[in-house]
């Protein structure tokens, strides 16, 4: 990640805050873009896309919120922005686009969480590829709330909602995710 910091350094117009925003918030980008995409790769091409619509942005940056609920929110869209590019990627490919790499096509998300043992690999990628299958907003709530450990009052300056409105995605993502995860660990033990 140090390449990716003095590239930012270079590009920065005003070394001394952006320097700071990055050696702050850079792990904390990367985590969050890995428990959305698990893919290390992925999740540092997103970093890179964070810190650079940061640094572009941070004149323009109003101070209606903290600077940390500004990049989740940057952090959390261009996630979703990407995830919707490579679930587009798959589709092309259905209808006949043609790459040099078909692999990457199909596997958008080869689990790759360097946070997990190798043992639970598996469940964890069953759990992640369900929590992908919740709706974005449902998603959200549920990682913030869950893997980032954030308030409801977090969340919900976070996603620009109420805390009753974050309460109940939460709900309503834990009742979706208990719901899948029976079925799909039912399948499973049918095999």
């Amino acid at each position: 990640m140090s390449s990716i910091y003095n590239y930012f350094r270079d590009m920065s117009e005003n070394n001394y805050d952006f320097n700071n925003i990055y050696t702050k918030y850079a792990v904390f980008v990367y985590n969050i873009a890995l428990n959305y995409l698990q893919n290390t790769e992925d999740a540092k091409e997103i970093t890179q896309d964070v810190f650079i619509q940061v640094n572009q942005s941070i004149k323009k940056f109003e101070h209606n919120s903290t600077i940390k609920t500004w990049i989740y929110r940057i952090t959390i869209n261009k996630c979703l922005d990407f995830i919707k590019f490579k679930n587009s990627q798959k589709r092309w490919y259905i209808y006949g686009k043609k790459s040099s790499d078909e692999k990457e096509i199909l596997n958008h998300s080869n689990f790759d969480h360097p946070g997990i043992a190798i043992e639970n690999q598996e469940n964890a990628a069953i759990l992640f590829q369900t929590i992908n299958e919740l709706k974005d907003n449902q998603k959200t709530a549920f990682l913030l709330s869950k893997v980032e450990e954030l308030s409801n009052a977090e969340i919900a300056a976070i996603m620009e909602l109420s805390i009753s409105s974050v309460e109940s995605l939460i709900f309503r993502a834990k009742t979706n995710l208990k719901e899948k995860l029976s079925k799909k660990f039912e399948i499973y033990r049918k095999k």
